[in-house]
């Protein structure tokens, strides 16, 4: 296999690829995977925040039953593989997009398996959030909505962009799996040629450039944490 794997032959097929549809294919993985990332912050970060409030010692305390079932239903959308969750929703993705399959249609099975697991991290960033410094907002006459975006999510913000970065380079590892259901993007690239062609070298290609995406979107979210982080300006 690995003689074969770097044959002139399967080289100058593979560069006449890259060449052709690997530009393409990148973008589309880039757009799928920030697009995805966006809705994904935006309906995880205020159930983060309820799973943090509304518990019973929170600030603003939700009935119980309502915090169990809002925790089984997280619970439950984590667990199902991404695989079978992208064919269970697809009547909710040609509801919303239209069609079933394309690089646009894998975009809501991917905000459904990342809204969740979004959820779950920023409440572990929020309840890194010092106590001592909401109990002195509350003491200080502050309303819940008030401690919310003036005390937890700033303070936290270093750690909420840690995990969102978390978030987004384990939202471009399922782009690639969007693929087998016809996503465009770098995963495409990799099943249509590694695996049903047999073209081992292509599918080398959309590895190392999955990686290479995964060490930027890392690099660039590192940076940011930092950037944020007040314990390192004194």
């Amino acid at each position: 296999m690995f003689d074969k794997l770097f044959a002139p032959d399967a080289i100058a097929e593979a560069v006449e690829i890259l060449k052709g549809e690997f530009l393409l294919a990148t973008w589309e993985t880039i757009y799928v995977t920030v697009i995805a990332t966006l809705f994904a912050v935006i309906l995880g970060l205020p159930l983060g925040v309820l799973l943090v409030t509304g518990e019973k010692n929170g600030i603003r305390p939700l009935p119980k039953g309502f915090m169990h079932v809002l925790n089984v239903v997280i619970n439950l959308l984590r667990s199902v593989p991404f695989l079978i969750l992208m064919i269970l929703v697809f009547p909710l993705t040609k509801l919303i997009v239209g069609t079933k399959v394309g690089t646009t249609a894998s975009i809501v099975p991917l905000v459904i398996a990342a809204f969740p697991f979004v959820a779950r991290l920023v409440e572990g960033s929020l309840r890194e959030v010092n106590p001592n410094i909401i109990e002195a907002a509350q003491s200080m006459g502050a309303s819940p909505f008030q401690i919310i975006v003036k005390v937890m999510i700033p303070e936290s913000v270093p750690s909420l962009i840690s995990n969102i970065t978390i978030a987004i380079t384990t939202i471009l590892g399922y782009t690639a799996m969007s693929g087998i259901i016809g996503g465009g993007g770098l995963g495409k690239i990799a099943i249509n040629y590694g695996y049903y062609r047999y073209k081992y070298l292509v599918m080398v290609f959309a590895v190392v450039l999955l990686i290479v995406l995964v060490q930027i979107f890392q690099s660039i979210g590192t940076r940011l944490a930092v950037r944020f982080d007040k314990r390192l300006k004194h």
